[in-house]
């Protein structure tokens, strides 16, 4: 694995513009950053991302299958009681999933390490399926990159195949918080790629979702939502007014009521307590948990809840490192090893694997000279050399 710096497109900006991507630049700063590209080899990206990935979402699958019926378990995630049969239903009916990223540490010269699962609303979906595959083309074509580059990337295809399993052909409802331009333009191409699997969609703001009192969720004409992808966290849905009509509405929701297990930080004391010594797994305990002591005087504090690296803590030898603030932490916290992220020429990566379904299948790189990944971390390609 290399960073390799590179001469960015002259045109970048333009082409992201022409292909919706008005996100790549936030608050002055790139977002996207294509003046370097990470290389792996083949090898590293099936032997040390592909394969580990789909292990690791094996086991937390595993994972759910134990927690749904374990009711410690759950008051440990901070679940609230009276969602735990709807969750315990959707999973035993099967419910089925679009996609999740998992977050690892790796540096080519040891085993990837998983930090976290974004199981529920995973974003930059559109950077990584699209438009670092346009880069990667358009990059070997200017040999800007080897014009034998490749990229570990077939998630625009696998989203079609994956939103045709799903809905069979039941019309489907997309919403967000659309005043947010990433997650407007990701809704966007998950809205794309629906419609090119044959699907009749419709967009809109999650505050427009209303209730009819014959039971059913209903968009802004009036017309019942049975299929609904919501770019909008389960956590925060159970505290809305409209929370406790979850459970007895016939809406179908991607993704599904119990991504909420997987989408809890909890999951990672949990899995190592399943999966001791795992080579994929840093230990990782509940910070109330004595057995937390074991990991010394170095680890990482993390909410059971929270996005972009909010209320994350790194402490090394007793003292904080570093410390970044948010709206989180209020359920608890857990505490991981610390397994600092590799620097290459001064950028901490973290590799988003991605899966639709249950299929590994592409790779997002997001970098900064922060230690903790946050909402300002750059986007940055990779390819296989």
């Amino acid at each position: 694995m290399q960073r390799i710096a590179c001469p960015e497109r002259d045109d970048w900006q333009a082409t992201a513009g022409n292909m919706g991507f008005v996100f790549h630049t936030a608050d002055g700063e790139r977002y996207w950053d294509e003046r370097a590209y990470y290389a792996l080899t083949l090898e590293e990206i099936e032997r040390d991302i592909e394969t580990p990935t789909g292990e690791l979402h094996a086991m937390c699958r595993e994972l759910v299958a134990r927690v749904v019926d374990d009711e410690r378990h759950l008051r440990r995630l901070r679940i609230p009681e009276n969602f735990w049969t709807f969750i315990a239903a959707s999973w035993k009916r099967g419910d089925a999933s679009l996609y999740g990223r998992l977050d690892l540490r790796f540096d080519g010269k040891g085993p990837a390490k998983l930090l976290e699962y974004n199981a529920d609303t995973p974003t930059s979906l559109f950077e990584a399926a699209v438009f670092q595959w346009t880069w990667l083309e358009q990059a070997t074509a200017r040999q800007i990159i080897p014009r034998a580059a490749d990229q570990y990337n077939s998630l625009h295809e696998r989203l079609i195949a994956r939103w045709a399993e799903i809905a069979k052909g039941q019309p489907l409802h997309l919403a967000a918080m659309m005043d947010s331009e990433e997650d407007a333009g990701t809704l966007a191409y998950l809205e794309d790629v629906a419609r090119q699997a044959g699907l009749a969609t419709t967009q809109l703001d999650i505050t427009s979702i209303g209730w009819r009192d014959d039971g059913h969720f209903v968009d802004l004409d009036d017309r019942p939502i049975a299929l609904a992808f919501k770019l909008y966290p389960w956590e925060w849905m159970l505290r809305e007014a409209f929370g406790a009509r979850l459970k007895g509405a016939g809406t179908r929701w991607i993704e599904p009521p119990w991504k909420m297990i997987l989408s809890n930080k909890g999951i990672l004391p949990l899995l190592w307590d399943m999966f001791p010594n795992h080579p994929n797994l840093l230990p990782a305990y509940f910070d109330d948990d004595l057995a937390a002591a074991t990991l010394g005087t170095s680890y990482v504090r993390k909410p059971l809840y929270s996005r972009e690296g909010a209320n994350v803590t790194i402490v090394s030898g007793g003292e904080t490192l570093v410390a970044e603030d948010g709206p989180y932490g209020s359920e608890g916290f857990i505490r991981q090893a610390l397994a600092p992220l590799p620097a290459f020429n001064g950028q901490h990566p973290v590799l988003g694997s991605w899966l639709v379904g249950d299929t590994p299948c592409g790779l997002s790189i997001r970098e900064d000279d922060n230690p903790i990944t946050g909402n300002a971390s750059r986007f940055v390609p990779h390819a296989i050399l």
